[in-house]
């Protein structure tokens, strides 16, 4: 079973930083694209920020110049700076795994961190 685990969420105030990294365990023969969301109190799941294996980056425009998506072996981070009040939502990670017993990419979800930045 392949399992990811997301950490750095917590309470910020505004203008400040978090740093968001979601690691994928188990029987992982490749990923490609690996993605950050949101979803706040009473709102749709936006996407925050994608990265392609290759490392093509796509960030929602509200986020822009403020947030940094990368990745790693097996994991993704989100640089968050300059955070705003309007910033606060339940974060989670999603990658697309292939594993060993499949034979096409599957979307694997986190839990989702919370992330509160107050003003």
């Amino acid at each position: 079973q392949v399992r990811l685990v997301e950490s750095g969420g917590g309470l910020v105030q505004a203008g400040g930083s978090l740093r968001l990294s979601c690691a994928a365990s188990g029987s992982i023969r490749s990923i490609n694209d690996m993605g950050w969301y949101r979803q706040a109190p009473g709102k749709e799941r936006e996407l925050v920020a994608v990265i392609s294996r290759g490392g093509t980056t796509n960030y929602a425009d509200s986020v822009k110049g403020r947030f940094t998506i990368d990745n790693a072996k097996n994991t993704v981070s989100l640089q968050m700076n300059s955070l705003r009040p309007e910033d606060t939502a339940v974060y989670t990670c999603k990658m697309d795994v292939l594993t060993w017993s499949t034979n096409r990419y599957l979307e694997r979800w986190g839990q989702g961190t919370l992330v509160t930045v107050s003003s």
